[in-house]
């Protein structure tokens, strides 16, 4: 397939219901080279055509460029602490089909077998359609494919036996791909230098500048949650003390309420969260507060101008705003103070992460189709 056809494949995943003739201008082709590279890629099944909807302007109707019926699709899944999903996503990040189940408290060979048996089931209905599997999971991924989630006692697994044999097998830190789909689909599109910040089991995050997602040396970029912002006499499951994230996830609000540490932390903070006694609303002033003086430490040393925050740390900011925020600006440099860059929640919500494995699976996909 040519670079221009890429091109146009790329523009109809990222700009899905794009006209023919805006995806000309966009390509900078004419209209009758547009046309040739649709009808070449509605040939190969990769493509189609459907009318675009009325607009009341004169001329000749014009059409808008769809995923094609039979074209292929990618696999989209999600790891969290609790739960595992996988979707079934077409050009242009539409999911198709959806499957997920709770997982707490099972062995990564537990798990395996149960994500397996959902790709089987997938692979019965949509066959050789599927070319590609994207996974986000909660910790670091080596550039061999092997995970290390330390909260989950999960060290150097095999991602790849969720689909062995996989056309195309691609992966990422649940937190990287959420800011990722934030930028190109979210509340950072915008942004030139966008910050993204999660908390789940633990507190994870990623840059993004100018469109181009900070990886790293090992693809292991994003720990935040364990600089050295929390309280030094904490011991993390990572191995070090005063790791940020034990300062502002569930262990942390049990830590400050006398209960022990929660076998689910994100439920028991969204729990803790919701509640409406003073000694919960204490805990969460408390934890927001550290969020907000962490946030402050990363936004001088990266100098983003967006920070977006997900799952329980966009919780945080609803429930605490009035704690945060003045955390936040007290950490400042009092030269970024006068126009801080904002904090807002996370447009994609809990979706962020599977959109992110979805387009990280799409992107690799693309030029390989032919």
């Amino acid at each position: 397939m040519t670079t221009r056809s890429t091109e146009l494949l790329r523009v109809a995943h990222t700009r899905p219901g794009v006209t023919r003739a805006a995806a000309a201008r966009l390509l900078g082709v004419g209209t009758g080279a547009a046309t040739e590279l649709v009808a070449r890629l509605s040939q190969a099944a990769l493509l189609s055509e459907a009318p675009a909807a009325p607009s009341g302007a004169r001329g000749r109707p014009t059409t808008v460029l769809m995923p094609h019926p039979e074209g292929p699709l990618v696999l989209a899944a999600e790891i969290t602490h609790e739960a595992w999903r996988i979707d079934v996503v077409e050009l242009g990040g539409h999911p198709l089909a959806s499957l997920a189940a709770p997982h707490a408290g099972a062995t990564w060979p537990e798990l395996t077998a149960a994500v397996t048996a959902a790709v089987g089931k997938f692979f019965r209905t949509y066959g050789i359609r599927l070319r590609a599997m994207g996974i986000s999971v909660p910790g670091t991924v080596s550039p061999s494919l092997r995970l290390d989630a330390s909260n989950l006692g999960w060290h150097d697994v095999d991602l790849t036996e969720l689909w062995p044999g996989a056309p195309l097998f691609v992966a990422g830190n649940d937190a990287s791909l959420a800011a990722a789909a934030e930028s190109a689909r979210g509340a950072a599109t915008d942004a030139s230098v966008a910050l993204h910040v999660r908390i789940e089991g633990g507190l994870g995050g990623a840059v993004v500048d100018r469109s181009h997602l900070l990886v790293g040396a090992t693809g292991a970029s994003g720990e935040f949650g364990h600089m050295p912002f929390g309280d030094p006499a904490v011991l993390c499951p990572c191995g070090a003390r005063g790791c940020w994230g034990t300062a502002v996830d569930g262990t942390a609000l049990a830590r400050f309420l006398g209960q022990p540490p929660p076998r689910d932390p994100v439920t028991y903070a969204r729990r803790v969260i919701a509640s409406d006694g003073p000694d919960e609303r204490a805990a969460v002033g408390v934890i927001a507060a550290a969020l907000g003086r962490g946030l402050a430490g990363l936004v001088n040393g990266l100098d983003a101008d967006l920070v977006t925050l997900g799952s329980i740390a966009a919780d945080l900011l609803a429930a605490a705003p009035a704690e945060l925020h003045a955390s936040y600006r007290a950490g400042l440099m009092a030269i970024r103070r006068e126009t801080p860059p904002p904090l807002v929640a996370a447009a994609l919500g809990p979706d962020g992460p599977i959109a992110g494995a979805a387009e990280n699976a799409w992107s690799s996909l693309l030029p390989q189709l032919s």
